[in-house]
């Protein structure tokens, strides 16, 4: 048996990490929560507060987490700070997994 992987394998390999990091993120139930609120458009963060009822001490720590990953992204306006979620891929993925587990019963595809 031959010691290096075919080139797909190896593709594959390389990805796997950014994959399971990616994952790994997103398996904590309140960055999937405010992850799914994200899926509809930008929120402002006391609005994320408002909507998924985490305290503002959990809810910052959790954007951090998920900024921090490179999940979502902010941007100032006054006082206000307002999230949205950071790139197609993200996107791609919460999509399905909203409509997946987050959707009203009945009305998942």
């Amino acid at each position: 048996m031959p010691d290096t992987l075919p080139s797909e394998a190896a593709d594959m390999k390389a990805r796997v990490g950014e994959a399971s990091a990616f994952l790994k993120k997103l398996a904590n139930p309140d960055r999937l929560m405010v992850a799914c609120a994200l899926v509809e458009g930008e929120r402002a963060v006391r609005e994320l507060e408002d909507l998924l009822g985490i305290r503002q001490p959990g809810l910052s720590q959790q954007l951090g987490e998920l900024r921090e990953a490179g999940l979502i992204v902010g941007r100032k306006e006054g006082k206000q700070v307002f999230y949205r979620l950071a790139d197609p891929r993200v996107e791609t993925f919460i999509t399905t997994m909203h409509a997946l587990f987050c959707a009203p019963r009945g009305e998942t595809p």
